[in-house]
């Protein structure tokens, strides 16, 4: 048989190569696809409820050191055994299905009781692509390359739970990554160079130089600003995370939108910051977009391209009644911008997000900020439920 490969960019997943083999004598054929972009920042975690026959139909991207488990049936793919695959939930079933029945006449014939408890099993699966009943389906990728389908974008899917996390140490290591330790007074050398370090363009994956300085914002915190520019293609991206400590209550700040100038306010949202517009039925989650340090104006325009470039809402995978309710969307996005009224929602439980008073010192009369307490979710998010910072040197005694 012949094998293709093609290396190629889909904007939402960065780029991927496509693997497609065909035999001529038996006409089977297979397509795999392999991440040939970098791995993101951190993990990511999609819990979906299927209750009908339709979410069978979500288009789902799983790479290869991704986990699929349906906790219903205690059923698990492992990492690293299958390739990349760019498939619908059913068709994920399916090569389950495909995958348990390769051996089974040889076990029929070595062992009678085994194959008949694997018949029971894909038995079971196959009944799932039925949905008789509600079950649910996960996807976990330490690499953050993985996604699964929103068929209500840009609107929230009550069905569907996106969760980014931190790696483990052991993730880091079965993806290659290796874990440096800086000496203690790194943060005090930082705060007066500023850093450069060798990278690849996110855009067009040539060489180019990230440029890294920790600044102290005047009555706010401290916070680190990457900045990269490619020579190549021209592309210049800059990304803003937190410097200092999580606070002990999360922050909700509250903006309502009544005038053109209120675009020029500066954001800082950092990367645990989720935004809602409520006129528009609007909500990004944290983790998306990562940290910002820009105008308002910046920040819609930002989540305009992040709906523009995702080609399973505007590309060639799109439906043309999902296509017209995004440009619908978009048209509202654009009227928040110049006339339009409107409420931004910045909810950051780590409390690191900043909104630009432009009445300070004075209260502004358009901007609310609110203090509360993390639920449980929200701590167990950032990782503080297992985090303990007293004590833990007698218990560390007391255990050897």
């Amino acid at each position: 048989g012949v094998t293709r490969l093609l290396l190629t960019r889909i904007p939402f997943f960065k780029e991927i190569i496509v693997s497609s083999f065909a035999c001529e004598s038996c006409s089977w054929s297979n397509t795999e696809i392999q991440s040939a972009g970098r791995i993101q920042e951190q993990g990511v975690r999609y819990t979906l409820s299927i209750t009908s026959r339709q979410d069978m139909n979500r288009e789902v991207v799983k790479t290869d050191c991704a986990t699929a488990r349906i906790p219903e049936l205690d059923f698990e793919i492992p990492a690293f055994s299958q390739k990349g695959v760019l498939t619908t939930i059913e068709g994920i079933i399916d090569r389950a299905v495909a995958g348990l029945e390769q051996d089974q006449p040889v076990r029929r014939t070595t062992d009678q009781e085994v194959a008949s408890k694997i018949d029971e099993f894909i038995g079971k699966l196959k009944q799932l692509k039925e949905v008789h009943s509600p079950f649910t389906f996960i996807i976990d990728d330490p690499s953050g390359n993985s996604f699964v389908e929103n068929p209500r974008a840009p609107q929230k899917d009550d069905a569907l739970v996106v969760t980014h996390y931190r790696r483990s140490p052991q993730q880091a290591a079965m993806l290659g990554l290796e874990l440096s330790e800086k000496p203690d007074d790194a943060a005090d050398d930082l705060r007066n160079e500023v850093l450069q370090f060798n990278t690849n363009c996110p855009e067009c994956n040539a060489p180019a130089s990230t440029n890294m300085k920790l600044v102290q914002i005047p009555h706010f915190k401290e916070v680190i600003i990457m900045a990269t520019n490619c020579d190549s293609c021209g592309h210049r991206t800059n990304e803003v995370k937190s410097g200092g400590a999580i606070e002990p209550q999360g922050t909700r700040i509250t903006l309502r939108i009544t005038d053109p100038s209120d675009m020029t306010r500066d954001i800082l949202k950092s990367e645990t910051c989720s935004v809602e517009i409520p006129e528009l039925e609007f909500e990004l989650g944290m983790g998306a977009l990562g940290g910002k340090f820009t105008t308002l104006e910046g920040l819609l325009k930002d989540i305009r391209d992040l709906v523009e470039r995702n080609p399973f809402t505007l590309g060639d995978s799109s439906t043309p009644s999902r296509t017209g309710k995004l440009q619908e969307f978009i048209g509202k996005l654009q009227e928040v911008k110049g006339k339009a009224k409107a409420h931004l929602i910045l909810d950051d439980p780590a409390g690191n997000s900043y909104l630009q008073n432009v009445y300070a010192p004075e209260e502004d009369p358009e901007l609310r900020v609110e203090r509360y307490e993390r639920s449980f979710e929200q701590n167990e998010d950032l990782g503080l439920n297992d985090m303990k910072t007293e004590g833990y040197e007698s218990e560390g005694a007391s255990g050897r």
